[in-house]
């Protein structure tokens, strides 16, 4: 059997083989979120994405996988927003006149243009909120107006930055004209304040840290449940590891990787190099970049000295007044960013791992400083040691050029996402169109193509499950939704057990889901034209099974459980602690009622009141006996009852015998059952000729928005039509009125002449002279066309003006 093959970032270039430590096993560390600002897409393309290859890896390949990931619950990100938040509430307290806010928000507004927008403010006259918009214009029109501030090139995050910024100042000049500054002006607000109180915050009460992390944690995981995100095998937290935290630092600092300098401690890179190591082995071009290195270190690091290397990096930090703290050999201090994960990750998966995964973003600095630190705490001498095997890192999530990001408020929240533009499906559909390591642009095209493979699958499983309920029905009886008792040997057979081999090859590939949605949508489009062109429905059935344990593989059915045996998506309301009588009770009210209208039409056909004595419960009942759970399994008793009536009723519609009254009774009412009864609970019936009509459980929401579409594309047409009847009446009322004007009249009231023939035909202009021929010519025509148009009018109505 051919092995899996992924990218490694520790090995760029091509996949290589995937040989787990212990076979049959993974274990796998995820560096989990920094909890300080609710989640947004580019966390969805990380986390979802990582869920598919964990879930591919457990549900397809049968691995064991221990799946480890941290909280980060500290760092300078959360202790700055949990602060300044404190310190907003504090101000925000202070018995503050218009002209004191107004004063607080003007420093404010200068301070944050001239850390953040220098182009703002020339020295001889400041920025206010009064020249603000003139002088951003003017500076900043470019990026403004979607290009770069250079000029030159594609905008990116740089750009992102100025256009969060602008925005910022956008938001406080309008606050200040207002008088408004604690409602409008906070992002300028916040960190101005921070700038003068940030020492005088009383750091021994930490609720203002805690609150906030236990609350984006919260938000977090509702987040990944809601994207049916696999919840991990262990969660661990920065703050539940501060002891074990300052016993690596001590082991690294004792065996020379790591030095203390005014009581922070950072490891050093030239005595990592110097035995022997590689520093940078995931990014090494990236190994004296200033710029990350000073991100990772984060931005309350920036005072912090000491450093005998440009490149070393913090394990503890000495925390300033105004920042938390925790006792340790070398001061009251806090971890560095990158210490945490070693620490969490050796405690839960020792001295060695298989899979380290992140966003790419975190290639460098934070997961090369795991690395060159994990492997100096566990080697042994001068032994080489490797900590993680595979790095798996995930491509970015861009927008408009630049990598979507909180600090660039370029983010639309995953809350947001799912209320307005997304389902979660769709939105992991639009996620395995990429592959996994590859950057994704969001876009419309992206959308819609997401969309599209969605609705060939809904198609499929639709179409497949009412073929089926239908035999059933012809054979009046409830059977189970499957008929494979023998593996057939046609054309698409043959074509689905390619697609299996392909899909399979694909997974092996690294986890290629692009191929492998390609290879789904394929099998599908061949099933659903076979299943047009014969009645063969064994094979369409093991192909709609197959692609339904697929796509519950991939994570795309929330309501699915492993092994996926299903056929379709699970229903919405498909648990296995389901009430059978609960889950009906929307169908049987819907037979009752009809049945009750039916016998109030009074139709004394021996046919219609047989079938008003049918019992749908006989069926329900020996379903529930049986311990059926499916909701749309145990509803068809009911449903298929008020199709039949439905059915009969309407092939009496042509007999002689109804009253025309009752015949147009039985219309409306077959058209209200099909078009509201059975829509408003999720039920298509597609009517068919010389057979029954054809049942289809599709979600209640998208039959009524069709309905509703449907109803609006009618009213825009009987609209259309009606404006179309009162221009006709208004343009044959104009017609008819200047058909009134006898021709010997229509050039007497014009001022250009002064006599005219007996026709009443111009023949000298106001001036004495004579009418130029050319222009009585064009005058002639125009008497002939009002001489013919008159005539109609006399003979329609018999006078003329």
């Amino acid at each position: 059997m051919a092995s899996i093959v992924v990218h490694n970032s520790l090995k760029p270039g091509a996949p290589v083989p995937f040989v787990p430590i212990e076979e049959g096993k993974v274990s796998w560390y995820a560096c989990g979120p920094t909890v300080y600002d609710i989640g947004h897409l580019g966390h969805a393309r990380n986390y979802v994405s990582t869920d598919i290859i964990r879930r591919i890896m457990m549900h397809y390949f049968g691995l064991k996988v221990n799946f480890v990931m941290n909280i980060t619950d500290i760092d300078d990100k959360i202790i700055i927003k949990a602060r300044r938040k404190r310190l907003l509430d504090l101000e925000k307290k202070k018995p503050y006149g218009t002209k004191e806010s107004h004063k607080l928000g003007l420093d404010a507004f200068r301070a944050y243009a001239t850390s953040n927008l220098p182009l703002l403010e020339p020295s001889n006259d400041p920025v206010d909120e009064n020249n603000y918009q003139a002088r951003r214009d003017a500076a900043y029109s470019r990026v403004l107006g979607g290009g770069t501030l250079s000029g030159d090139g594609k905008p990116g995050d740089a750009e992102a930055k100025l256009k969060m910024h602008i925005t910022n100042m956008d938001s406080a000049a309008q606050a200040l004209k207002d008088g408004r500054v604690f409602e409008g002006a906070e992002e300028i607000l916040l960190p101005f304040l921070d700038s003068l109180y940030k020492e005088t915050i009383n750091i021994n009460d930490q609720t203002m840290f805690t609150d906030l992390t236990q609350a984006m944690e919260r938000e977090f995981m509702a987040d990944m449940d809601a994207l049916n995100v696999l919840r991990p095998d262990t969660l661990t937290r920065v703050t539940e590891y501060l002891p074990e935290i300052v016993s690596f630092v001590e082991r690294l600092v004792q065996k020379e990787y790591a030095y203390e300098a005014d009581g922070s401690v950072y490891f050093d890179i030239a005595a990592f190099e110097k035995r022997g190591n590689t520093y940078a082995r995931l990014r090494p071009e990236s190994k004296n970049d200033k710029t990350l290195q000073e991100e990772g270190e984060g931005s309350l690091s920036k005072t912090l000295g000491g450093k005998r290397g440009p490149g070393d990096f913090a394990l503890w930090k000495k925390s300033k007044p105004g920042e938390p703290y925790w006792p340790s050999p070398w001061s009251n201090g806090r971890p560095g960013w990158h210490i945490e994960c070693s620490v969490m990750a050796s405690d839960k998966l020792g001295e060695q791992m298989d899979i380290h995964s992140g966003g790419i973003d975190l290639a460098f600095p934070h997961h090369d400083n795991e690395l060159a630190q994990s492997e100096a705490y566990h080697r042994c001498g001068d032994c080489e040691h490797s900590w993680v095997k595979y790095f798996l890192h995930i491509g970015h999530l861009s927008v408009s050029g630049a990598k979507m990001s909180k600090s660039l408020k370029n983010f639309q929240s995953i809350r947001d996402a799912l209320a307005t533009t997304y389902s979660p499906r769709n939105m992991r559909i639009v996620f395995l169109l990429g592959r996994w390591n590859d950057g994704v642009e969001i876009s419309p095209d992206m959308r819609k193509h997401a969309d599209g493979w969605e609705a060939t699958l809904d198609n499929l499983f639709m179409n497949i499950k009412a073929r089926l309920a239908d035999v059933g029905a012809v054979t009046d009886g409830v059977n189970s939704l499957s008929l494979t008792d023998e593996k057939p040997d046609n054309e698409l057979a043959k074509k689905l057990e390619q697609a299996k081999k392909d899909l399979d090859a694909a997974f092996r590939n690294s986890f290629d889901t692009p191929a492998c949605m390609q290879i789904i949508s394929k099998i599908v489009r061949d099933a659903n034209v076979y299943m047009g062109e014969t009645s063969d429905l064994r094979t369409v059935e093991l192909v709609a099974r197959w692609v339904t344990k697929i796509v519950g593989i991939l994570g795309l059915d929330a309501g699915a459980q492993p092994p996926y045996d299903g056929l379709g998506w699970s229903s919405a309301s498909s648990r296995i602690d389901i009430d059978p009588r609960t889950a009906v009770q929307p169908y049987a009210s819907v037979f009752s009622r009809i049945v009750g209208e039916v016998q109030a039409l009074g139709v004394a056909e021996h046919s219609v009141q047989t079938l008003l004595n049918q019992s749908p419960e006989t069926a329900f009942a020996e379903l529930e006996k049986n311990g059926e759970l499916d909701p749309e399994t145990l509803a068809l008793p009911y449903v298929r009852a008020v199709s039949r009536l439905r059915d009969e009723l309407r092939r009496l519609i042509p007999s002689e015998s109804l009253e025309p009254k009752t015949k147009s009774a039985i219309i409306a009412l077959a058209d209200r059952i099909r078009d509201y009864d059975l829509t408003d609970i999720g039920v298509q019936l597609d009517d068919q000729v010389d057979r029954p009509s054809l049942i289809k459980f599709v979600p209640a929401a998208k039959l009524i928005a069709a309905r509703n579409e449907r109803a609006a594309l009618a009213a825009e047409k009987a609209s259309q039509k009606e404006k179309a009847r009162l221009a006709r009446e208004k343009a044959e009322a104009e017609k008819w009125e200047k058909a009134k004007l006898s021709p010997q009249l229509m050039f007497r009231e014009d001022k250009k002449y002064q006599e005219w023939d007996n026709d009443g035909l111009p023949t000298k202009l106001a001036d004495g002279s004579e009418v130029p021929k050319s222009q009585l010519k064009k005058l002639k025509k125009e008497w002939d066309r009002q001489k013919k148009l008159n005539d109609e009018y006399v003979a329609k109505f018999g006078t003329g003006a």
